[in-house]
């Protein structure tokens, strides 16, 4: 590794948050929060010195050069420290407000991987505070696509490869010529949905200041509501569906979102297998839970129906918001829902979680694999949107889907055995590492928060954030020891 091309890169990258970091202070200003402008001017200079200083570290070659000339592996660390970065960027306000650090931190990473799991107790906060989740979650959510296919292409070959990464499809899904201009394409698109949901909002009652931090926490398919009892909080059946349409959105491809939006045909979204299996799933999921709801929670056809819909797909998409206090539904609701919390979202959006396109490969890898049983000559292949899927994607997946249940399974048993609790660590484990949120209980449930649990178990939650945001594979590559052989 190269550690003048690395510094530069990051360089460029930290630079960038912090101009964003200087963000919550127009909202400081506005709301007359004095005491909130030091927090947050501190929050942003910072990056930028530290960005300066990793940029002049690269005496040898232009920037333009550094990036052009990175390798596979560099450009990986990139994306991986970058991540890390951000998060004690994101934590620094949080430490003016008599948080500890390590309650700051799991803030600041639950924020920026768009987790939405909380460690407010109280949230009599100023507004810039919770506006500043808010954003980071929306940097968050924009940032992965940002980062692998709009930073990182520049870095040529290491940047198409770590877009098939983060999307295992056959193909990288371009829709136009250069990569800026799809960068900027994706930046519009995501910000006009963004201010499209913040104005339905607000016409339905809700106040500007949650209309617009509710709006960047559902595209960036986050969670985090300045209403401590979330979107339910709000009272409104309107407003838990706008918010559910949103959330819909949000679980879909941004490539599918922009083709839908520029050539005003809604039927490219039902020719993609990935989205039709995602709404399929869904809806079924869903009307079994309404179901649950109607004969053992005592609920109405139609309030079985909005309350399973919105809780189903907010666990799904990796949002995490609540409009019911679910840890109240009966013990068959919360099963389904737990099995929801695996489902995640389409490849390429702003959700978490495995992707629904890997689970669809898997399946039909399955398939395939059941049928050679009783044809063992047969010579199948795998197609998604009648595409041929090579064989090293497949195995990439299934490797990928094994790395994410291994870890899952471990995360789960050590916060089991720290907390002495079976139903805190077995769905705080896939909360974080999927980046849904809120999990189960009356401790960490809808309504409840992560302040109470240990230290350790914290750590341990941001690790399984940072490692679900950054989809494994980048992960895998900082524990290698040739990754760090140190070249100039």
């Amino acid at each position: 590794m190269r550690i003048s091309y690395v510094s530069n890169a990051l360089g460029l990258i930290l630079t960038d948050i912090g101009l964003f970091s200087f963000v919550p202070l127009v909202v400081a200003l506005f709301y007359h929060e004095w005491g909130a402008l030091l927090p947050f001017f501190a929050g942003g200079i910072l990056p930028l010195a530290v960005g300066d200083i990793l940029k002049r570290l690269n005496k040898n070659s232009s920037d333009e050069d550094a990036l052009n000339d990175i390798k596979r592996s560099e450009a990986l660390v990139v994306a991986s420290l970058s991540w890390i970065l951000f998060g004690f960027i994101a934590s620094i306000p949080f430490l003016f407000y008599g948080f500890s650090f390590v309650d700051s931190l799991f803030e600041g990473v639950s924020g920026i991987t768009t987790t939405g799991a909380t460690i407010l107790t109280n949230f009599d906060i100023p507004k810039s505070l919770l506006f500043w989740r808010s954003f980071t979650q929306w940097l968050g959510g924009m940032g992965i696509i940002v980062l692998f296919v709009a930073i990182l292409p520049q870095f040529a070959v290491a940047g198409r490869q770590m877009f098939f990464a983060e999307s295992p499809g056959p193909t990288e899904d371009k829709f136009t010529p250069r990569i800026k201009n799809t960068a900027s394409a994706l930046w519009i698109v995501y910000a006009g949905l963004t201010l499209l949901c913040a104005i339905c909002l607000w016409i339905c009652g809700m106040n500007p200041f949650d209309a617009v931090c509710n709006s960047l926490s559902t595209l960036s398919a986050g969670g985090f509501s300045p209403n401590p009892d979330s979107i339910g909080g709000y009272g409104s059946n309107a407003v838990v569906w706008i918010i559910f349409v949103f959330m819909l959105i949000a679980g879909i491809n941004f490539v599918t979102q922009y083709k839908v939006l520029i050539k005003r045909d809604l039927s490219i979204v039902l020719k993609s297998e990935e989205v039709k299996f995602y709404i399929k799933l869904l809806f079924c999921i869903s009307a079994g839970l309404a179901i649950c709801l109607f004969l053992e929670n005592n609920y109405s056809a139609l309030d079985a129906i909005r309350a399973s819909l919105y809780q189903v797909l907010a666990l799904a998409t990796s949002t995490g918001s609540s409009s019911e206090n679910y840890h109240l539904w009966c013990l068959d609701a919360k099963i389904i829902l737990f099995l929801a919390m695996f489902l995640s979202s389409c490849s390429g959006s702003a959700g978490g979680g495995v992707k629904i396109s890997r689970w669809l490969l898997i399946f039909k890898y399955i398939k395939n694999e059941m049928y050679k049983i009783l044809h063992p000559n047969a010579v199948l292949s795998i197609k998604m949107d009648n595409i041929v899927i090579q064989n090293d994607v497949i195995r990439q997946t299934i490797f990928f889907v094994f790395c994410y249940i291994v870890i899952y399974f471990v995360t789960a048993f050590m916060i089991t055995l720290i907390e002495e609790d079976l139903v805190i660590g077995t769905t705080s484990a896939i909360a974080s590492l999927g980046d849904i949120g809120p999990a189960f209980g009356g401790v960490i449930g809808p309504m409840g928060n992560y302040s109470s649990l240990k230290g350790l178990t914290k750590f341990i939650l941001i690790f399984n954030m940072l490692v679900g945001r950054l989809e494994i594979i980048p992960f895998l590559v900082l524990i290698q020891k040739e990754t760090w052989n140190i070249k100039k």
